[in-house]
């Protein structure tokens, strides 16, 4: 950017820093107001980061903030100042921008802004600036934690994170152009560090207990300074070089003699430069050309070697998405110096603070205190530092925090939480591929120093490693892992050296486990295996008692005995209650949802003639659920005790199914239509390494092992070894040479043999020669074994090339589908030609009901019409429907809009189903609502259900045991009964409108409290909104949320009240979405009349009886005094509490029934009614009593409905 075309503002702010005169640096009077100007400039900057690159261009921090920093640093405002703004500017670029940009113009402004970054590293790769930093973190460490201050802690964070941000600048490896040995900036960077002595604070902080809130920028910090080291070099500095670094120095120098021999050779050959001008043109015959003649050669005969069909074409270009991933970590050897320095700041990090460090970090991880990603830097340090020790000089002590089982499930579980999201996140899978290629270093180091603690001469190591070895192995997890990484592999995403790294660890993993087998002998480790299985929809009637074949009559003539037992134990008084307990405290379904379990229980144990304990669970139920006598009163009688368990006894109470009735047969994929339920079953088996090696032997493990193999020139000698090793154990171990005839590893074999150095992989050779004399052998026997060569083949296509085609037939011929015979194909065409164009239906479903032979699959159906030439592809007969692999930004904005609209119904989830647009599983939208933080568990979605309260007369117990066994709720998974939406629908709007109305009293009594407290303005206010959207909705004739917008301050603070806003809650008024929406919103669902009602519930007393005048009639002739009037009408509530009491007791003779005056009351009451001791009952008792008598009963009666129901709801 032209320095010329800076703003004029920022011009002005950055000439106001002051000047610099030689050495130097004189500031102006009002520097500080300037620093902070210029950070309140880089608060507002746009998306193009444009003030960053103006004071970029102007090298801002080079000629005035970091003399600042060097010479000014004792004025402590201007000095914390300053390293705010320069923590600021060297922000890395990737956090500027958010990700790299793929727009041409955005990503040249995340070019500039990375090269002004490194002109800051240049900068900063000076002794001075970084002497301050180090005296100034000096002195705030040297004050106690009672001393410091926050703006302390703030001033450390910023230095640390000043430090991280000036590492974290990539070189720029055109411009520097530096060779190994030499400084580079980030050598000469470390360098300054080391001077300054910032590295003994570093080491300090990652030691000291006290300073453990900043173990997370240490280990950052760290891993930057490491960044283009290898610990395996960084151990060998200043000891010399050894024998094993001459030998393959010696190799690799002897590769190049070779192939500079043989091309000398191959000059040699080639003629002089005189020769005719016509060389003379050849005919190569066997060899066509692009007709049908032979090929004619015009150039000499030296060069027909070198002749192949692609010269002269243009290659094909390959489009991004589909090239390999490229390296991006690049390592070099730094200069001697720097390396020393290197080595000795990882050996006393080694003894004093790696253990210490580790652990606070893992504990930062573990309590999510650290931010997102970052245990990305613990697998780093990992497996530096411990690879590192392991070449130094191996002390398994000053790895002990990382060296366990825990380390190995943490590292473990990471990488497959990688795996997972590199497969689902395609935009940012290159990303997790880099995470999991660190956590796969990480668990490659934890198996190299178990497999070195092998082969140490402490017993005591070797019995860790044994015990480690024994718990991994045993794990199968642990062993699959590298079966799933290997399947997976994309070269889009993952570099070669992610791939060279699976290799060799699994190398590792292999040879550690053949090891550990011959050593135990016989070896038993965990297998699991997951099986699917159909969920069955839920049945419309409860299953019989126990599932058991007792009938009525058999039940009846049980019962004698049992009462004979039952009248003894209830006649003694010794009987304790301590001994049976009700509930299961352990178990997910809270206690007030398991009375249905303790009925059963009941029933167990009169069936199984345990009198009792049947007894005893009996009463202490009551104790435990004494609401709704639903296991009779608290002074039942022992002869209505003994009545009550006869009716339990006859019950049909509903039982749960077991898994084996839940279950159906395992089907395939392509046929499932419910949803299904995976069941793992965990269990022992006795481990063979061969059957574990076989799971190897697949060709997408081979094509990865091949695809290394082509760059065995590049690759180590170690690298080469792993991958030879582990085609000889498929291919001699196994017996499946056949397993790698292949074309493509067959012309890999044919360059490795033609190669001038081919005696330095005297192994790869070897190998090929022992492959192709094996299939030269075969191809003698078996002609077909040329064609075989242009595909991958499995382990069934190899025994067939081995043992012959068609041997494997009569092994496994029930495994194979029956042939078609040419009747059924006729009907088959028949009956697909005939329901093909029927809209509505699935024709594979009609013709498997329809086709009259043996019995077909659905996947057999469809691949015949398929072979027959009926269908194009197989995927035209996928069934129909948006199913959810991904839920995406819009879906996930539906569902939560769909959860708020209807949360407050009975069913939430089944509304849910039937309105979101992209059908999926219950299961599914269950997950993402946890997921999203809507709902805490999964019983909030469990299907409401109205109670049903038992009766108090005892004979109609047996009707309040079936209502009662209905209460609970329904679980997720089951579909609803259509007998309850039958009973829904006959109950009509009666029903609808007791949970509404019985909303409307809740907020009455919510509102007249508001009065009293002063928010009788906003309730107004919040009355005329609910009114002018009722009047809309008529008007309009549709509905839509509407957002609640306080204008006045008044209204504000009501809006921000708890109180105010359960009162919007209860009248069924929306919060505001979390991060979407500011306001509250009346929801689309609230009716007009509705609308209405809720304003009336809103109005004071006197106003109230002018919108509502029909729910409580005033007679005008009345004028009794407001006390005597409260005083007569609880006395008349009292008199019909009592009455209702004794008759719940059958201690009312018939003439009190009919002189007390509550009797039209008592039978005008619903079945349903519940009678408690509470003000308000006694409150509403008094309403009722006084509408007799004003001659009103009719609305009185509604009135009571709406209270009881209200009760019930609560």
């Amino acid at each position: 950017m032209d320095l010329f075309m800076m703003n004029c503002e920022l011009l002005a702010t950055c000439s106001a820093l002051g000047y610099l005169e030689g050495d130097t640096y004189h500031k102006e009077p009002d520097c500080l107001e300037s620093v902070k100007d210029l950070i309140r400039y880089l608060r507002h900057e746009d998306e193009t980061r444009d003030v960053r690159q103006q004071l970029g261009a102007a090298q801002i921090l080079q000629s005035d903030l970091l003399p600042i920093l060097t010479q000014h640093h004792q004025d402590k405002p201007l000095f914390d100042a300053v390293i705010r703004l320069m923590v600021n500017l060297t922000q890395p670029a990737l956090l500027c921008f958010g990700s790299v940009p793929k727009e041409p113009s955005f990503r040249h402004h995340f070019l500039q802004v990375l090269a002004y970054l490194q002109a800051y590293k240049e900068a900063f790769a000076s002794e001075k600036p970084f002497g301050v930093l180090s005296e100034t973190l000096y002195e705030l460490l040297q004050l106690g934690w009672e001393e410091r201050q926050e703006e302390d802690n703030l001033l450390i964070e910023r230095i640390l994170l000043l430090v991280r941000n000036i590492l974290h600048v990539p070189a720029d490896l055109d411009q520097e152009k530096r060779i190994d040995d030499d400084a580079s900036v980030h050598d000469q960077l470390l360098w300054a560090i080391h001077l300054s002595g910032l590295d003994d604070l570093l080491l300090f902080l990652a030691s000291s207990p006290a300073e453990q809130q900043w173990s997370l920028h240490v280990l950052e910090i760290i891993s930057l300074m490491f960044r283009d080291q290898t610990p395996e070099q960084l151990a060998r500095v200043g000891q010399g070089r050894v024998a094993h670094e001459r030998s393959t120095d010696v190799a690799e120098l002897e590769v190049l003699r070779q192939r500079e021999m043989a091309e000398k050779r191959t000059r040699a050959l080639q003629r002089g430069n005189r020769h005719s001008r016509f060389g003379g043109s050849y005919v190569v015959q066997g060899l066509k050309s692009i007709g049908e003649r032979d090929l004619i050669f015009h150039k000499g005969l030296h060069n027909l070697q070198n002749y192949s069909s692609d010269l002269g074409k243009q290659p094909r270009r390959v489009p991004k998405r589909r090239q390999a991933a490229r390296e991006l970590s690049i390592q070099r050897r730094s200069a001697l110096n720097v390396r020393l320095f290197l080595r000795d700041f990882c050996s006393e990090f080694l003894e004093n603070c790696y253990n210490r460090l580790m652990g606070s970090v893992k504990d930062n991880l573990l309590r999510e205190k650290a931010q997102q990603h970052d245990e990305t830097y613990y697998m780093w340090a990992l497996a530096f530092f411990m690879a590192f020790n392991r070449a130094a000089s191996f002390r398994p002590g000053l790895v002990s925090e990382t060296l366990s089982v825990r380390t190995f499930h943490f590292i473990e579980q990471n990488l497959t939480n990688y795996y997972e999201m590199m497969l689902t996140d395609r935009k940012e899978a290159a990303s997790w591929a880099r995470r999991m290629h660190l956590a796969l270093k990480a668990y490659q180091e934890l198996l190299a120093t178990v497999n070195e603690m092998d082969m140490s001469p402490d017993e005591a190591v070797r019995e860790s490693s044994r015990i480690i070895k024994n718990n991994i192995f045993y794990v199968m997890e642990y062993r699959e892992l590298f079966l799933a990484l290997f399947r997976k592999f994309d070269e889009r995403c993952q570099p070669p050296s992610f791939l060279r790294d699976l290799v060799e660890t699994t190398h590792l993993f292999l040879k550690m486990l053949e090891r550990f087998c011959r050593s135990r002998g016989n070896m038993v480790v965990q297998n699991k295996r997951k099986k699917r299985k159909k969920k069955k929809k839920a049945l419309d009637q409860p299953i019989a008692s126990g599932n058991a074949p007792y009938s009525l009559g058999e039940l009846e003539a049980v019962w004698p005995s049992l009462a004979e037992q039952l009248q003894c134990c209830a006649q003694d008084p010794e009987l304790s209650l301590d001994s049976m307990v009700p509930f299961d405290a352990a178990s997910e379904v809270p206690v007030e949802e398991q009375r249905a379990e303790a009925m059963v229980r009941i029933q167990d144990c009169l069936l199984a003639d345990q009198a009792p304990q049947a007894l005893t669970l009996l009463r202490s139920a009551r104790e435990v659920w004494p609401e709704g006598d639903i296991f009779g009163s608290q002074d039942i009688s022992p002869e209505e005790e003994i009545q009550l368990l006869k009716q339990i006894l006859c019950a049909p109470l509903p039982r749960q199914q077991g898994t084996e009735e839940q279950g159906a047969e395992e089907e395939e994929e392509e046929e499932e239509e419910e949803e299904e339920l995976q069941v793992v079953q965990v269990s022992e088996k006795e481990f063979n390494f061969l059957d574990y090696l076989k799971r190897f032997a697949s060709s997408t493990v081979i094509r990865a092992y091949v695809l290394l193999l082509r760059s065995y020139q590049q690759n180590s000698a170690h690298t080469n070894h792993c991958i030879v090793k582990m085609l000889h154990r498929l291919a001699h171990d196994l017996k499946m040479e056949a397993l790698l005839y292949q074309l493509s590893l067959f012309c890999l074999f044919n360059r490795l043999l033609s190669d001038p150095s081919s005696g330095a992989y005297k192994e790869l050779v070897t190998f090929a020669k022992y492959i192709l004399g094996k299939f030269f052998a075969l191809a003698a026997v078996n002609q077909k074994a040329f064609v075989e060569l242009l595909f991958w083949k499995n382990t069934t296509v190899v025994r067939e090339m081995t043992e012959g085609y068609g041997s494997l037939d009569s092994g496994s011929s029930s495994r194979k589908p029956p042939m078609w015979s040419p009747e059924e194909e006729a009907q088959l065409q028949e009956l697909y030609l005939t329901h093909k164009d029927v809209e509505g239906e699935d024709v594979v479903d009609i013709i498997l009901a329809h086709l009259n032979t043996i019995p077909r699959t659905r996947k057999q159906v469809i691949h015949h019409l398929v072979r027959l030439g009926l269908a194009d592809s197989v995927k035209d007969f996928q069934r129909k429907g948006t199913h959810i692999v991904l839920w995406t930004e819009d879906q996930e904005l539906e569902l939560q809009r769909l959860f708020e609209e209807f949360q407050d119904s009975d069913d939430v989830l089944g509304h849910i189903m039937k309105n979101i647009t992209a059908k999926c599983s219950r299961a599914r939208i269950v997950d993402k609502l946890l997921a999203l933080g809507l709902v805490a568990e999964r019983r909030e979605l469990y299907k409401k259900r109205r109670k049903k309260l038992a009766p108090s007369s005892l004979p109609n117990r047996e009707e309040s045991l079936k209502d009662f066994c209905q209460e609970e709720p329904e679980e997720e998974e089951n579909l609803p009964d259509e007998s309850e939406e039958d009973e829904d629908k006959e109950k009509g709007s009666e029903a609808e409108e007791a949970p509404q109305d019985s909303s409307v009293l809740s907020a009455e009594n919510l509102g007249q409290s508001l009065h009293q407290e002063g928010f009788s303005a906003p309730l107004l206010w919040l009355q005329n909104c609910l009114i002018r959207v009722a009047d809309d909705r008529e008007e309009d004739g549709c509905s839509q949320a509407v957002p609640l917008v306080p204008l006045t301050e008044e209204n504000e603070e009501a809006m921000e009240s708890e109180q105010f806003q359960q009162l919007l809650r209860k009248l069924g008024v929306r919060p505001p979405a979390t991060g979407q929406e500011t306001f509250w919103r009346i929801p689309a669902k609230l009716s007009p009349t509705k609308l209405r009602k809720l304003a009336a519930s809103l109005s004071q007393p006197e106003e109230g009886e002018k919108l509502q005048p029909g729910l409580d009639p005033k007679v005008p002739g009345e004028q009794v005094p407001k006390e005597e009037h409260q005083k007569e009408h609880r006395a008349q509530a009292l008199r019909a509490l009592l009455l209702a009491r004794k008759k719940k007791a059958g201690l009312v003779s018939p003439e009190e029934e009919g002189t007390d005056g509550g009797k039209e009351q008592l039978k005008a009451a619903p079945k349903k009614r519940q009678l408690l001791d509470s003000d308000e009952e006694q409150e509403e008792d008094e309403g009722r009593s006084k509408a007799s008598e004003l001659g009103a009963p009719e609305v009185q009666k509604k009135k009571r409905f709406q209270i009881e129901d209200e009760d019930e709801n609560d």
